[in-house]
Parts: structure tokens; C-alpha cells; sequence
């Protein structure tokens, strides 16, 4: 057991050695590349959780697909649901639709999230608001794995009115999206449903992109900014 793993088994999570072996397997991060959307590997990861309150409430399941290659590989799909003693049913359930049991039957939470971050690699991230997802899941990291998220997140919730403004959405929910991109969505609220529909959104906003001018992650990350801070710019 090497001085991190050492360090971390004094610090944090009770994790057991083969836990920890994999933990300090993983890779580190890739930053946003200049090279072109078509050669990119990126996941694409919607979650379930018992509520939207960030400091409280958990992660109960992990869906992500994968696009590569311009398309979404279907040979490349991760789903999970993380088993939580704690959980106790809401309104979210009527949302999620997962019940007590299969929470209680879920993955230990260690165990789910390290298969999630090796699948994952090296990988950036999309999601629909991504700002959620993103502190949801970095906090169970830190929770279950004493692991610091460092993958960039991109939002498709904020690359659809940015590269198209003239649907006139600024505001609007993965159901607008898809329909106004005319998408047949056939399950809705289940995580892997979601990033499915996540990924063919962006599909269709990385053909956009393109037209644009705009042919990569860093170039769209740049373009996002730019959008961002007019957005907050006090109207003269």
C-alpha cells in the first residue's frame, strides 16, 4: 500500500485494500482538447437522487452513455443503482420510480461509484444541467471514496440556446429539447433514459457547433464563457 493510500485510509473512507488499489488506479483527468468533436470520447451521465438538496440529500443511481466517433456507442453504457440504508421514500420517488427496494437491493456505494470513475477514464462529462449533477456526484466521491472530482463538466442545457437561439428556449428542460429537435423519448426520469436523450441532444448541438465554426471542446468551452458573461451583463 503506497503513502496515499495510506493517507487516505487514515482520512477518509474505510475502504479495503483491493478498493484501494483500484482507487489509485484511476486516471487523471484529460483537459478540454483543441482537436476536432469526431475524434473526442466523451460520457454522457444523468443521475437519480433522493431530492435537489446538494448538502443533503444522496445519489441514488448512475446512467451514462458514451459518444465516440461521432455517434453513440451503444457498447459503451453504464448504469447502477447504489444501495442507501438511510433512504427514506419522497415526492422524488414519484419522479425516479425507484422503490425502496431496489435502492436496498442497489451496489454498495464504493463499489458503484469506483465502477463508474473506470468506466468514465479520463473522459469529460456532459449532462443537462450539469451544475447539479456535478456537485452531486462530487460529493458522493468525497463521501464514499475520499475522491476529489477533477472531470470537466460540460452543460447541454446551456450549449442548446447558445448554438441555437433562434428556438428562442433560454431556460428550457430536456423536454423541450427533445422536442423541439423532434425526438422520440420513450422513458423519462430514468437515468440511463436521460443521458440517452442527453446524447442525441448533443449530437445534433455538435453538428451545429461545427456549421459555427466551433469544431472543439476547448473552443466550445471558450464560446460558453463568452455566452455566460453576456448573460449576466446588466442591461444597459
Amino acid at each position: 500500500m503506497n503513502a496515499f493510500t495510506n493517507w487516505l485510509q487514515r482520512r477518509g473512507p474505510q475502504l479495503d485494500e483491493r478498493q484501494l488499489e483500484r482507487l489509485g488506479r484511476l486516471p487523471d483527468a484529460s483537459p478540454l482538447s483543441e482537436g476536432p468533436l469526431v475524434g473526442e470520447r466523451l460520457v454522457v451521465i444523468d443521475l437519480e437522487t433522493s431530492g435537489f438538496d446538494l448538502r443533503r440529500d444522496q445519489v441514488l443511481s448512475i446512467g451514462a452513455v458514451v459518444i465516440e466517433g461521432n455517434s453513440i456507442d451503444l457498447t459503451q453504457q453504464f448504469e447502477c443503482t447504489l444501495r442507501c440504508a438511510e433512504h427514506q421514500p419522497g415526492a422524488s420517488t414519484l419522479i425516479h420510480g425507484l422503490s425502496p427496494s431496489a435502492i436496498a437491493a442497489g451496489e454498495e456505494p464504493a463499489e458503484a461509484l469506483l465502477d463508474f470513475m473506470e468506466f468514465l477514464g479520463d473522459s469529460p462529462l456532459l449532462a443537462f444541467h450539469a451544475g447539479f449533477d456535478r456537485a452531486m456526484l462530487a460529493r458522493a466521491l468525497r463521501q464514499h471514496l475520499g475522491y476529489r472530482l477533477q472531470h470537466v463538466f460540460l452543460d447541454v442545457a446551456e450549449l442548446a440556446p447558445l448554438l441555437c437561439p433562434q428556438a428562442h428556449l433560454p431556460h428550457a428542460g430536456l423536454d423541450n429539447w427533445t422536442h423541439y429537435f423532434g425526438l422520440q423519448v420513450e422513458q423519462r426520469h430514468h437515468a440511463s433514459a436521460d443521458a440517452l436523450a442527453t446524447a442525441e441532444i448533443a449530437l445534433i448541438l455538435f453538428s451545429r457547433a461545427r456549421r459555427q465554426g466551433l469544431d472543439s471542446l476547448a473552443a466550445l468551452d471558450r464560446r460558453l464563457n463568452t455566452w455566460r458573461h453576456r448573460q449576466h451583463a446588466p442591461s444597459l
